[in-house]
């Protein structure tokens, strides 16, 4: 715990527990809108092969999960958290332009 504390440069453990809940209620979160929108979508197991429900699915929850994960964590009070969580995984994913992008247009937007 210390070690994961002092990586994501947190104070305490309560905001690592929060963090933690974060993380897991967005997983779900994200898992549980897959269905519908895959559905809405007409992309069923019934009319696809697995090999391609499988990725596709997966295609869908990760964004989702990205979004989810920075507005959830906003929710529970840890906004500047998530976000510079997920500027460091856009970054190694080499789209760390949408983080700068999205970044310069917060900072416009509250001069």
């Amino acid at each position: 715990m210390k070690k994961l504390k002092e990586r994501w440069n947190v104070s305490s453990n309560w905001q690592l527990t929060i963090i933690f809940i974060v993380f897991a209620i967005t997983g779900s979160t994200a898992a549980y809108l897959s269905k519908p929108l895959t559905d809405f979508l007409h992309i069923t197991k019934e009319n696809l092969s697995l090999w391609l429900y499988w990725p596709i699915r997966l295609l869908i929850i990760f964004p989702a999960y990205q979004v989810l994960l920075v507005l959830i964590g906003a929710a529970f009070g840890q906004f500047e958290f998530f976000w510079d969580f997920e500027k460091k995984m856009l970054d190694r994913m080499k789209l760390g332009f949408i983080g700068k992008y999205i970044d310069a247009k917060l900072k416009r937007n509250t001069k």
